[in-house]
């Protein structure tokens, strides 16, 4: 069993990916009718590819609403004054309003982009990074889009969960077509093989291998990352005596290393004593088999916000191993993900 120990059941990782699309298939099917005309929407207009995308996912739910169906509306754009084309009654604060009409999808998506682009209250929402999701998302509830008080976190979990932000990156020209997660993640599930290993008693088990990755030999005490203290700590310590012994305040050990309030660590790590750095030390760094986003920026001493925006990354991605991540200077595109991630959550 000693080697099934470092092995990743590969029938678990299909399983898991085939449990979450079975639940989602009508989102993914929105996501692949619509992601085209989003991304040449961003690219005319401006408007982020991934807000539009879940927007969409939203009003319509994924395409199934009553009022998309009879209107092919897709964001629920009311008649107002000036409109001249068809329209539909349908119930919504009030009984019986107007909403616009189209013969095709496409001329909605058109139609949304031109609503925001050529309203004067969404003005501002034009002066924000694409890339920065989460502005629009609040920007659009500020400038009074929507009622529901929770639109912006609808809008930015549907853009998380379904890895959107490809698709900005894409109109932006810092991704290729077809390069996006879920386009991986189903050529992964559609291509996957397992392979096989004996347990002990001889019987085969489904799995994939896994190199484990491999752990530095740090120094005892107090040393320095690209210039930083930091010291290795073990799992179980109370992260109370380190910041006692070291005279670092409590609330700054969990605020330099990014991490939650906890009493104790839950596994070996490094505890940084100052904060870490907007670049690390490094000019690169190659992905290995096991890292995640946090223990790269952890490794590198770098903040996980500068990690991030140097490669054009959410903090749910998981880069793939082989992949190099930029560490001074932003890359020149996204590096390829881990296709083994379901709907982008890790399978840990």
């Amino acid at each position: 069993m000693q080697n099934i120990r470092h092995l990743l059941l590969f029938t678990f990782l299909v399983a898991a990916f085939a449990g979450r699309t079975q639940g989602n298939e009508t989102i993914l099917q929105y996501i692949d009718n619509y992601k085209a005309v989003a991304v040449a929407e961003e690219q005319r207009s401006g408007v982020p590819a991934s807000i539009t995308l879940a927007q969409g996912i939203h009003e319509t739910m994924a395409g199934t609403s009553e009022l998309v169906l009879q209107s092919n509306n897709h964001f629920g754009i009311k008649c107002k004054a000036g409109w001249t084309g068809e329209s539909v009654s349908h119930d919504d604060d009030f009984k019986g309003e107007c909403f616009r009409k189209y013969d095709d999808p496409k001329d909605s998506y058109r139609d949304h982009s031109d609503f925001l682009k050529n309203g004067q209250r969404y003005a501002s929402l034009f002066e924000l990074d694409p890339l920065d999701y989460e502005k629009w998302a609040y920007g659009l509830k500020k400038a009074g889009y929507a009622t529901n008080p929770k639109y912006p976190q609808i809008l930015i979990k549907l853009i998380e969960d379904y890895h959107l932000q490809d698709f900005t990156l894409i109109a932006m020209g810092k991704m290729e077509a077809g390069q996006e997660m879920l386009a991986k993640i189903k050529a992964a599930g559609a291509e996957a093989k397992p392979s096989f290993a004996k347990t002990t008693d001889g019987k085969e088990e489904t799995v994939a291998v896994v190199e484990e990755m491999e752990k530095p030999d740090y120094p005892s005490g107090e040393f320095r990352i690209n210039d930083t203290r930091v010291v290795f700590v073990k799992k179980n310590t109370p992260l109370l005596s380190i910041a006692q012994q070291y005279h670092v305040p409590l609330a700054r050990i969990f605020e330099f290393n990014e991490m939650p309030e906890t009493e104790e660590l839950q596994k070996d790590q490094l505890v940084y004593l100052q904060r870490k750095r907007k670049t690390g030390a490094n000019e690169y760094h190659i992905v290995k088999t096991g890292e995640t986003l946090a223990s790269i920026a952890s490794v590198e001493c770098i903040r996980m916000e500068a990690l991030l925006e140097l490669n054009y990354l959410s903090a749910a991605a998981r880069p793939a191993v082989g992949e190099q991540l930029y560490l001074h200077k932003k890359a020149p595109a996204m590096p390829k993900l881990d296709t083994r991630i379901a709907l982008g959550r890790g399978i840990e």
